[in-house]
């Protein structure tokens, strides 16, 4: 399994272009939503029909990526907790609405509209394409951006910014054919 080190700079390599980040802060967050939302209507309810004591697919799924999270980077996993629970939340209010499928149809649609004018401006495909492991890095990534920005993790900013770089290089030497 990569370390945070290797998936940050990974992630970052194609995520250099200010616009592009931008972009990734609004389409990340309603294709996270919209998964959600999808995973909030496979609902396992415990105790009587009428119970309100219930698990979502969502919830079970989000617990498993928090641990994967926890084990890259304890506080960065916080900051994910932060945001996912609210996530869930949103989502479990959203799918029991008439017309869900269709509200998460069109976030995620959205979501990736917004995603794919961001690596038109970062002329390079996104970081999913040549390893899937990073459609859960994109958020944890998006995490890493906010706490760079807050002066948090510069030990961190530090480790994978030249690695990207590299990366990026040899990402751009390999595409002329070098």
């Amino acid at each position: 399994m990569k370390n945070v080190v290797e998936q940050l700079s990974q992630y970052k390599s194609v995520h250099f272009n200010k616009k592009n980040i931008k972009t990734h802060f609004v389409g990340i967050p309603l294709i996270i939503l919209s998964l959600t939302i999808f995973l909030s209507f496979i609902n396992f309810q415990f105790g009587e029909i009428d119970s309100p004591l219930h698990v979502t697919a969502a919830m079970i799924f989000y617990s498993f990526v928090i641990i994967y999270y926890f084990i890259l980077h304890w506080r960065l996993a916080l900051g994910m907790v932060v945001y996912i629970i609210p996530n869930v939340y949103v989502a479990s209010v959203i799918a029991p609405i008439e017309g869900a499928l269709w509200i998460a149809i069109a976030i995620f649609v959205i979501g990736w509209i917004i995603q794919f004018i961001g690596h038109y401006y970062e002329k390079a495909k996104p970081a999913f394409v040549d390893d899937l492991s990073q459609f859960l890095i994109g958020p944890f990534f998006l995490m890493a951006e906010v706490y760079f920005g807050l002066g948090w993790e510069k030990n961190l900013l530090a480790e994978i910014t030249p690695l990207a770089r590299d990366k990026r290089r040899a990402l751009e030497a390999k595409s002329r054919g070098e």
